[in-house]
């Protein structure tokens, strides 16, 4: 190879772009390729029409940036009756071996959909939320110009968590009718357990469906809430069923309204 095809060979090579968070104009280029990343590998959910980014991306970004995530400590806060850690993970520039950030978070067994979730599950969630919530105290305006809301999927497991309210009897047949495929839907696609190893999750194709059919305005906001916040945890024949299910909801709620008018 002559000189010439190696000056070539080397001008070719793609330059790896670094970024200074302290460059506020440096690192909103960052924040384009940030929404074509986060995009392309889905990195994201859609609740209640907005679009949060899981972990995942918030790495991807710290990353880019030349800041790591370090977890400081995972602590068992657990009692009797309840499985709980905290857990404390530092921001760890590169650049300087500065700590420029620090995120707490705690996870519980009484969170909605975590009643069986193992020991082990508990504690990973929690460094799992604690690096989400440390990239967002110094990152968030960086996801914000990205184009999604500058909160992490994780921490919006939080939503909708408030203790089971007990439903009073209908005294109307037709609102008894219309209720129960609803709640019937919503308990039968969620999962409780842990799916087993080696199983296939929903496909992308199966998620979009399930969101694009929660969206329908005739589904409550604590129903798709609910499903919303567990749908990464279920495999392709949950995906399916849960898929028909809300169909079924669907077609019986607009008869049900097309009827009363």
């Amino acid at each position: 190879m002559s000189q010439s095809d190696k000056e070539t060979k080397v001008e070719k090579r793609p330059k790896v772009e670094s970024y200074d968070i302290a460059k506020s104009d440096e690192t909103l280029h960052l924040a384009v390729d940030l929404a074509k990343f986060i995009k392309e590998n889905r990195l994201y959910q859609n609740i209640q029409g907005k679009e949060y980014v899981n972990v995942e991306g918030w790495q991807y970004a710290g990353y880019r940036l030349g800041i790591l995530p370090v977890v400081e400590h995972v602590v068992n806060i657990s009692t009797d009756e309840e499985i709980k850690y905290q857990a404390k993970v530092n921001l760890l520039d590169l650049r300087s071996q500065q700590v420029v950030g620090a995120g707490f978070a705690i996870c519980s067994n009484k969170e909605q959909g975590k009643k069986y979730y193992q020991e082990f599950a508990i504690a990973s969630m929690a460094q799992t939320r604690a690096i989400g919530k440390a990239y967002r105290n110094i990152l968030a305006w960086i996801i914000r110009a990205a184009g999604y809301e500058p909160t992490p999927v994780e921490e919006m497991d939080y939503a909708g968590n408030e203790p089971a309210k007990k439903v009073a009897v209908p005294t109307e047949k037709k609102a008894t009718m219309k209720a129960a495929p609803a709640a019937a839907a919503a308990e039968a696609t969620v999962a409780e357990t842990e799916p087993a190893a080696g199983v296939r999750y929903a496909s992308a194709k199966q998620k979009e469906e399930i969101i694009r059919l929660l969206n329908n305005p005739v589904i409550t906001r604590q129903e798709k809430t609910k499903m919303l916040l567990n749908i990464n945890r279920f495999d392709e024949e949950r995906a399916a069923q849960a898929i028909e299910k809300l169909k079924k909801v669907i077609e019986d709620r607009e008869d049900g309204q097309s009827a009363a008018a």
